[in-house]
């Protein structure tokens, strides 16, 4: 193993670096500016049942220190992520992929996952559950830990792949519904998904968003992001996937810190779509600097 090397629900990663999903389409899209393979995995664009158009524009708000989108989950549903986008995708990326899964009803959920758990390269199944910006579904499942555990148990039922239950930050108390997942059978969790916010025009005085409301990412949630990591580290004993507002090797060694075995990378891909190549090749720097001589010393669970 490596200085970076590190494992996640039993399958090992180059480094601990995973783009987020939404942010980094298919992954082939971002082959015309750096290899893909350097990365530790990536997690691929939100997949629901159905094909979605997602929200009316506009749909993406800027706000200091990061941004606010209400996309509403744009794919081409399922069918056409296996029979295309994971055709493309095999051509440049030869590693384990995170199949990112959202749904309206616990059927959507297990269905659309047993579709994917047929297919080789996916290697981890991401279950959100906590999508702010859809109406009927996502975010209304990771608020409750009844309706947390039984998607994760829907979904257990039909993959034998390893399930990683991806949590909403807007709770009260993020530890039940982490635990809720883990006594369900999830073999990890990652989090934070978005916060809610809103933005209002002072011209129109309307709302920015056609949605009115939104998901807020980048630099501005780190910190929140990185308390609910560290509170979930201590309360599961599955591998935590810390995510939110991370944009430099430092916040992901903090991450790492806080008890998470792998970090996700969001809003820095689309500010800057090197950022993930750039995080990579400063990590080693970035340890130097800590005295950290592996990954593994920083103790998040495998």
């Amino acid at each position: 193993m490596g200085r970076l090397t590190t494992t996640l629900c039993g399958i090992e990663l180059d480094n601990p670096v995973i783009p987020a999903s939404g942010t980094f389409g298919f992954g082939y899209e971002f082959t015309q500016w750096y290899d893909i393979n350097i990365l530790g995995t990536f997690s691929f664009k939100g997949t629901t049942k159905d094909p979605r158009f997602g929200n009316p524009t506009p749909r993406i708000a800027e706000c200091p220190a990061g941004m606010i989108n209400a996309v509403g989950l744009q794919n081409p549903g399922v069918d056409r992520v296996i029979s295309e986008e994971l055709p493309k995708l095999k051509e440049v990326f030869h590693k384990p992929v995170m199949a990112n899964v959202s749904g309206f009803s616990v059927a959507d959920y297990a269905e659309t996952c047993a579709r994917l758990d047929g297919e080789a390269q996916v290697g981890w199944l991401e279950v959100n559950i906590s999508c702010p910006n859809v109406h009927g579904g996502g975010m209304s499942f990771g608020t409750d830990p009844k309706a947390a555990a039984e998607v994760t148990r829907a979904v257990k039922q039909v993959t034998s792949k390893p399930v990683i239950m991806k949590l909403s930050p807007n709770v009260t108390d993020i530890t039940a519904i982490a635990k809720a997942c883990e006594d369900a059978g999830a073999d990890g969790i990652s989090l934070i998904n978005t916060l809610q916010g809103m933005r209002i025009d002072l011209r129109t005085r309307r709302p920015v968003l056609r949605n009115v409301m939104g998901g807020v990412s980048g630099p501005a949630v780190f910190p929140v992001a990185l308390r609910m990591v560290y509170q979930t580290a201590r309360a599961v004993s599955v591998p935590v996937v810390g995510m939110g507002g991370v944009s430099s090797a430092e916040d992901v060694l903090e991450m790492m810190m806080a008890g998470a075995a792998a970090v996700e990378v969001g809003a820095a891909n689309l500010t800057d779509p090197m950022a993930c190549k750039r995080i990579i090749e400063e990590l080693p720097e970035a340890m130097d600097r800590y005295g950290i001589r592996e990954l593994s010393e920083l103790g998040g669970k495998n």
